[in-house]
């Protein structure tokens, strides 16, 4: 097992503040990052780890670390000739009216929309579909420097009251307020320490789950233990919240709740990964009532949809692993459950109850369709969707008629419809209002040979009539773990690079869910480095077949992408000219160790499980391969300051790592960004900010000039 050897750390960190990225072709000057001798044993192995200070987010040691890289940083972005002016076109794009799908409730109906550059989406209301739009909720007022966000509402029952959770400077942590909506004033109720929660209405109070208050200092960074579900009763502190349910005797499992539309149904779910919970149903229209439990935990998934009077409506990949719906009695729980819709072809994505039908999305070849089908299962119809992409924010009610859905796809903006159940036909409700031309561009899909042989499909998108001469720049995208499918989307940002005549990616490789629970667990745990063998294949396909040359080609991916880049990257630094490993989790041995980090090991494994998991997390934990004297692409990694999700050490000591070994004259910088987290919240100024230092590195390090 593991145990610690020695930890020295000096009192003094030397930095070398003047240290820069000089002329072209020279190494660059980075800080000195100090070292200490800290030495971990795992099953008898020895393994350094030299800049575990870097884990400590509050030490004074660390921020100066921080001020030093991040001068670098800004001091080599600033020398590209023609990075303000992708700054000035991405702020012209990115200038238009963006909408989200509207909920409706009696007669007015809600949506969010951002003019184009406010840092957060705006809450509006209207009354029916004529009248004037107004304000409701503005986070740009929130802060003078748009970094507290509205991540999340939800109106009662009565159409009362809403419910809204703030986040700020990108954390996890969220804050519950209420509105009233007769006076439009917010009410003294504010619940604290809230996180992975909703707000789930039951007569004139909610509930919720949060965390204890972590220790001042450790907000985020301390592992999160202890989640409880409780019940908050308008007018009253939150002191007096109802405690429904906890279970010290697992701290590491989590529980989010929901009620049902009706709220008779207080339906949990318990988690202790990302994959796989037990359900458990309270009747609320019965006094005292307690949880009873549905379904065992945790191998299986499973999702109630709804209730038909007193059946829940269950999705679940148990005997499916591509999913499929049955119908629960709560009256006879001891009786069969009755399939409504049993497992397709197709992954089944989502399935909801709207005008008296079912409406179901399935996924194939990672794109969607959408069926309407009576409530007993029978197939009325398929939606007439706009063309081939992603449908999805699918929004009514039970007994409505009328439900709004959006629809996307890598040239089409996404854009809000509002379909008639009943005749099966669409609208567009809110029109994207985007420059652009959809004509000139084209999607392809591909499917290549990874490795072993399997057939990986993959999305590529660029101007018509692209020459395949090996020299296009291109950017390939991935992500590949957790059961997340990446299927079409329309990305601002992304107009950079095909407008410059570039090419993009999106490899749907093993570990997400494409082609459901099987595709998924092949990139797991043991199975991890199909994940990675997946993402090269992509690369050396785009190579091969005439797209660019392994000095166009970039990586890039976000979180568990983050580790799949920088684990392809030392894997293979000779295949890639950029990488971009974004939020990543790249300490593969103390990963767990952190706030959530512990509820991934369904996929990766723990360092701590056995000697042979050990070793094979050893094997590809980016920060544990890179060597010294290899020349590795040009980097820029991605971070943030208030990144509790995926703490920014791991960024941080594979920054170091790769600075001290890296011979060559490549750079390897690190960008952190402050006030901001794991992604969601990001104000607009920053996200472009960020879009034009990623393009402004990879065509500077490429030797492409952009057209503006």
């Amino acid at each position: 097992m593991k145990k610690i050897v020695s930890l020295l750390l000096s009192a003094s960190i030397i930095m070398i503040l003047g240290s820069s990225c000089s002329e072209e072709g020279q190494r660059c000057q980075y800080p000195t990052t100090n070292k200490v001798d800290q030495v971990d044993e795992y099953f008898g192995v020895e393994v350094a780890d030299p800049y575990r200070w870097l884990e400590d987010d509050n030490s004074d040691e660390t921020a100066e670390w921080v001020k030093a890289q991040n001068a670098v940083t800004h001091d080599y972005l600033t020398k590209i000739p023609y990075r303000q002016k992708i700054i000035d076109r991405l702020t012209e794009i990115w200038n238009y009216p963006r909408y989200r799908t509207p909920e409706k409730k009696g007669e007015y109906l809600y949506y969010r929309k951002n003019d184009g550059l406010q840092n957060q989406d705006v809450l509006f209301v209207i009354k029916g579909e004529d009248e004037e739009a107004e304000v409701l909720l503005d986070p740009n007022t929130f802060s003078e420097d748009g970094t507290v966000a509205l991540s999340s509402w939800n109106l009662s029952r009565d159409g009362k009251y809403l419910g809204y959770l703030v986040a700020r400077a990108g954390s996890d942590w969220q804050e519950i307020y209420v509105l009233d909506l007769e006076t439009r004033t917010v009410l003294d109720d504010h619940i604290k320490w809230v996180k992975f929660s909703g707000i789930s209405w039951k007569g004139d109070g909610f509930f919720y789950s949060s965390y204890d208050p972590p220790a001042e200092g450790e907000e985020l960074s301390n592992v999160n233990e202890n989640h409880k579900v409780y019940y908050h009763k308008i007018g009253t502190p939150q002191e007096e919240d109802l405690l429904i349910y906890d279970n010290p005797e697992y701290p590491r499992r989590n529980y989010y709740v929901g009620t049902t539309e009706d709220e008779r149904f207080l339906v949990m779910y318990e988690v202790e990964s990302t994959s796989g919970n037990a359900l458990y149903f309270k009747d609320l229209s019965k006094k005292r009532s307690e949880f009873i439990k549905l379904a065992d935990g945790f191998e299986y998934d499973y999702d109630v949809i709804g209730n038909v009077d007193n059946k829940l409506l269950i999705k679940t990949n148990e005997g499916a692993p591509k999913g499929m719906i049955y119908l629960v009695n709560t009256h006879r729980l001891k009786k069969d459950r009755v399939t409504i819709i049993p497992e397709k072809e197709e992954v089944l994505e989502s399935v909801s109850i709207l005008g008296g039908r079912l409406i179901t999305e399935y996924m194939v070849d990672a794109t969607s369709k959408a069926y309407i089908n009576t409530l007993e299962g029978k197939m009325i119809a398929e939606l007439e969707l706009p063309g081939i992409g992603s449908f999805g924010g699918l929004s009514g009610k039970a007994d409505d008629r009328y439900a709004y859905y959006n629809f996307t796809s890598f040239t089409f903006p996404s854009t809000v419809f509002k379909l008639d159940i009943h005749s099966n036909k669409s609208e567009v409700f809110f029109a994207s209002e985007i420059d652009f031309d959809a004509d000139l561009y084209e999607t392809k899909q591909i499917f290549y040979a990874s490795k072993d042989g399997t057939q990986v499909p993959m999305f590529i998108i660029h101007k018509k009539g692209l020459e395949l001469n090996g020299n296009n720049p291109t950017l390939l995208y991935g992500y590949g773990g957790f059961n997340i499918s990446l299927t079409p989307y329309f990305s601002t940002s992304n107009l950079v690079l095909l407008e410059n005549g570039g090419v993009f990616a999106l490899a749907n490789i093993r570990g997400g869910g494409e082609y459901g629970e099987e595709w998924h667990e092949a990139g797991t745990l043991m199975k991890k480095q199909n994940v990675f063998d997946d993402f090269i294949a992509a690369g050396e396909f785009l190579i091969e077949q005439g797209y660019t040359n392994k000095d166009k080609l970039a990586i890039m991916g976000g979180s568990n992408g983050g580790l799949l880049v920088g684990a392809c990257m030392t894997q293979r630094p000779d295949l890639f000219r950029v990488a971009f490993p974004q939020v990543g989790v790249l300490d593969m041995l103390r990963y767990h160790k952190f706030t959530i980090g512990w509820a991934w090991a369904t996929d990766y494994g723990t360092s701590e499980d056995d000697s042979a998991m050990f070793n094979y997390l050893l094997g590809y934990s980016p920060i544990h391969n890179v060597k010294s004297g290899v020349d590795y692409p040009s980097t820029m990694i991605f971070t943030a300051d208030h990144d509790d999700r995926v703490v920014p050490a791991h960024s941080f000591k594979f920054a170091a790592t790769l600075q001290e070994k890296h011979t060559g004259p490549n750079p390897l910088l690190i960008r952190i960004e402050s006030k901001a987290g794991h992604g969601a919240g990001t104000p607009i100024s920053k996200i472009i900010e960020g879009v034009a230092d990623q393009w402004s590195f990879m065509f500077y390090n490429m030797d492409v000039e952009p057209v503006y």
